[in-house]
């Protein structure tokens, strides 16, 4: 099994609380930042641009993607405009359609080629990986994101997806391929093992990397020994 050391997968910190962002920042394996309205909302946010503004200020030297909010093309595009003159490591987070189902390649494509770092995000299929890269060929610096998360919630394995994923954007230097939405720690070496660019993970998820490369044995009787302690301080009798 390979050491954290020896991971090429970047790791990146998917969160908007202020407090473990910065405490993710000081641990020099966490190499980017990714957030969402979703979490934002989660997170009691409630000025968007104040938010960013602040922790992009305390993080200024690693990516961190900002996501439109819009539904309609027009205001995604002033939206991204903005966002993007918050910092040099901003990268715009746009979905890959609307809620129409109305494809955002378009806008991605302009967007791209305008120079701004497009995070394209909420992509689940092979055709849509396709569309996008058509759409960011030659343009600006960009992240691909498929919700391999997701995926495996519906009872399919992402792996296969994400390999063809991997191939796809290889002659594309530029483009790099995001394994999104990870449910376990155990996502992080697949997604290194198939040769993914970056993997994003919640803190829960992170806090794990602690248990990497640990003896089982030795993990095996502390759990026995968390099952003693719950069953005295419960109280149990039979």
């Amino acid at each position: 099994m390979k050491t954290l050391a020896d991971l090429r997968v970047k790791l990146f910190a998917d969160g908007a609380e202020r407090k473990s962002m910065l405490e993710l920042y000081a641990n020099p394996l966490i190499q980017g930042f990714t957030t969402n309205p979703t979490l934002m909302r989660k997170a009691n946010i409630t000025d968007y641009q104040a938010f960013a503004r602040d922790i992009l200020s305390a993080i200024p030297d690693r990516p961190i993607s900002f996501e439109v909010f819009a539904d309609d093309f027009d205001e995604m595009e002033r939206q991204a405009g903005l966002i993007k003159t918050w910092g040099p490591n901003v990268y715009v987070k746009i979905p890959v359609t609307n809620t129409r189902r109305e494809s955002s390649c378009p806008l991605i494509n302009k967007l791209s080629h305008a120079g701004i770092k497009v995070n394209v995000t909420a992509i689940f299929t092979l055709e849509q990986v396709r569309e996008v890269r058509c759409a960011l060929e030659g343009g600006a610096p960009s992240n691909v994101s498929i919700f391999a998360g997701r995926i495996a919630d519906t009872g399919i394995d992402p792996v296969p997806l994400m390999e063809k994923a991997v191939d796809m954007l290889r002659p594309h230097p530029q483009m790099e391929l995001i394994w999104a939405s990870p449910r376990e720690l155990l996502n992080v070496f697949q997604a290194d093992e198939i040769g993914c660019h970056i993997i994003t993970a919640t803190p829960d998820i992170l806090k794990k990397l602690a248990l990497v490369g640990k003896d089982l044995a030795d993990y095996s009787l502390e759990t026995v020994e968390m099952f003693a302690v719950d069953a005295g301080k419960s109280g149990f009798r039979l």
